[in-house]
């Protein structure tokens, strides 16, 4: 979270950062019903299937699972509904410039409570080929090794 006051985590996508490298990554705001704020108050929310898209100069959020409040009735939501992210008028033309480019999706990576309200942080990603996953992975153990060799050899006071 970019501000460290009031914020409770929902829910994060660990797949997209394995699945796409990221470019840029924006604060947004949701569009939300009073059970959805419920629902996600309890801690119950999926990204891993969601995207972000502009239209008509709008940004939307879909395919992002929140689901029904248990104690709601009659006025809960659909629990995989289109939601728009609010974001400023500069924001949407840079992501909408960044799509059309070519290669460049919009990915929810953390939903989260700050300070009392939703947000949603999306990413700017490019999705990556299997050998730059396998890479990454490498590239992750190979470090988690070193720094355990260093620990090691500072334990032993060599």
């Amino acid at each position: 979270m970019p501000r460290e006051q009031g914020g409770k985590l929902i829910a994060s996508n660990k797949k997209a950062r394995h699945d796409y490298a990221i470019e840029k990554t924006y604060e947004a705001g949701l569009v939300l019903t009073g059970t959805e704020v419920k629902s996600l108050r309890q801690g119950r929310a999926n990204l891993t299937d969601g995207y972000a898209y502009i239209d008509g100069g709008q940004a939307y959020l879909d395919a992002v699972h929140i689901p029904e409040y248990s104690q709601g009735h009659w006025t809960n939501h659909s629990a995989k509904r289109t939601r728009k992210l609010l974001l400023h008028r500069e924001e949407i033309v840079k992501l909408s410039h960044a799509v059309s480019a070519g290669g460049y999706t919009l990915v929810p990576l953390r939903l989260y409570f700050l300070d009392g309200r939703a947000k949603v942080e999306i990413a700017v990603a490019k999705g990556k080929r299997e050998f730059e996953k396998r890479q990454t992975i490498r590239e992750r153990e190979d470090k988690r090794e070193a720094e355990r060799a260093m620990r090691t050899k500072n334990r032993l006071g060599d």
